[in-house]
């Protein structure tokens, strides 16, 4: 996606097919959610193709996603945003409450996905000018190291004695590039971070004021403090603060905010848990009161931020819920009809959890394998185990509450409790995970259901 500035990297190579290839790297099965992450990812590219006055005209398909917790919904969302490399916050709409009682204001997720934008630029203008503030800090530490002589007043000084303190200097800047000072004390002068902040109370809570206060009160706010740092700790400071002295901040901030509107992806967890009609009492009373609120950030308004007003007309929205108690129905039908696109994830069995524990690129398995080698130990896990443990999850979800994928981490965690804890103590050992070793440790707790439902 490459329509202007400030929009992420351009995905023309990705069509829907080679996005769902890269999501099946690290979320197993779920093809149908996939697919329609996939569609709404390719659609955002196609409509940066299109002439402006289309595409103004041309709204992103939010997208409902229905199944039982731990069956890919988050990692879904996760995994796209990372991989279009937009701006992406996950919120629980349970948190957000109607204006009036306990809770955040719905427009705060805009606000924290706006401040999320502004990180990313800035973190890729840091990278692009990385060369230039180097050079710049090694200067100022040139500086630091060999002060600049004197004038010797009336005393003309001669070639021959300019040359010296300059040869002295490259011989210095060759040392400093070498590393050989990096041990050396030196005193340093960095901008005072500690100053005061002003918040302002508002109807939605606590909000920064958008004032650049520094321009107002220079003298306020532009106090330096001295510290003493070693050389290489001081180049870090500096090459950051030389970034920092070479970026654009509204330019920074008018990018981010484009890319939160073309490109930016909320992710409404637990929706479900705001469905349902008033019932006059209880929590109840603010489940419509807050899906009223959403409606429209959902259907496309204007956000203030600190960084500038940010449309929410194109941002797209993927909400979910299990859906185990209300319906997507129980949602006011202004909200359900934000939500064209629906999607049921199934539920997770033996053989998809058997996969799970070994086919993802950060899989749990390989995981602790990694974990434990940092003490020296070897571990292994043979096919048994993992079908062990494919086989127990299943039969604890089924008879405790089913949290889906999240009970491989419960499993494994227990299983290897007692290698974790001892690991210091056995660098040099390599450790076979073999079924039996699965049932002599998990045995007894999957078969008493009351032990299994508090430790597992």
């Amino acid at each position: 996606m490459s329509a202007g500035a400030g929009t992420p990297v351009a995905l023309e190579e990705l069509t829907p097919r080679q996005i769902v290839a890269e999501l099946d790297r690290h979320v197993v099965g779920q093809a149908a959610a996939k697919r329609a992450v996939a569609i709404a990812l390719r659609n955002r590219w196609r409509r940066q193709r299109l002439p402006p006055e289309v595409a103004e005209e041309i709204l992103p398909k939010n997208i409902l996603m229905i199944g039982p917790t731990g069956v890919g919904k988050t990692e879904i969302a996760r995994r796209l945003a990372k991989l279009a490399r937009a701006p992406f916050v996950k919120v629980e709409a349970s948190k957000f409450t109607e204006v009036g009682y306990v809770g955040r204001d719905c427009e705060a997720m805009v606000r924290d996905l706006m401040e999320m934008a502004v990180a990313m630029v800035r973190e890729e203008r840091r990278v692009a000018v990385r060369p230039k503030a180097a050079a710049r800090a090694e200067e100022r530490l040139l500086a630091l190291l060999l002060p600049p002589t004197p004038a010797p007043g009336a005393v003309t000084t001669s070639a021959p004695v300019a040359e010296e303190p300059s040869a002295t200097r490259e011989k210095l800047r060759e040392r400093l590039r070498s590393g050989s000072l990096d041990d050396r004390p030196v005193e340093i002068e960095v901008d005072d971070r500690s100053g005061p902040s002003l918040e302002m109370i508002g109807p939605q809570g606590i909000e920064e004021v958008g004032i650049n206060l520094k321009e107002m009160i220079p003298g306020f706010f532009g106090r330096k403090s001295r510290i003493r740092v070693t050389v290489a700790e001081a180049r870090e400071l500096l090459e950051q603060e030389e970034a920092d002295a070479l970026i654009d901040r509204q330019q920074v901030a008018r990018d981010a905010r484009h890319r939160v509107e073309q490109a930016g992806i909320i992710f409404l967890d637990e929706i479900d848990k705001i469905a349902g009609r008033e019932r006059g009492h209880g929590p109840d009373v603010s489940r419509e009161g807050v899906q009223r609120d959403l409606l429209p950030i959902v259907e496309g308004t204007t956000v203030a931020t600190k960084h500038g007003p940010v449309r929410t007309d194109h941002i797209l929205f993927i909400a979910a819920g299990a859906f185990h108690i209300a319906k997507p129905s129980d949602l006011i039908p202004e909200l359900q009809g934000r939500f064209p696109i629906r999607v049921e994830l199934e539920a997770l069995g033996e053989a998809e959890f058997l996969r799970i524990l070994v086919e993802p690129e950060a899989s749990l398995t390989r995981q602790y394998t990694a974990l434990l080698s940092t003490e020296g130990v070897t571990l292994r896990f043979t096919d048994g185990a993992i079908a062990a443990l494919a086989r127990l999850a299943v039969e604890v979800n089924a008879a405790t509450e089913n949290i889906g994928a999240r009970r491989l981490a419960t499993l494994l965690e227990r299983l290897l409790e007692e290698i974790s804890f001892a690991a210091p103590d056995m660098a040099g050992v390599e450790l076979e995970i073999d079924e039996g070793y699965v049932s002599r440790a998990l045995a007894g707790i999957a078969e008493n259901q009351d032990l299994s439902r508090y430790v597992l």
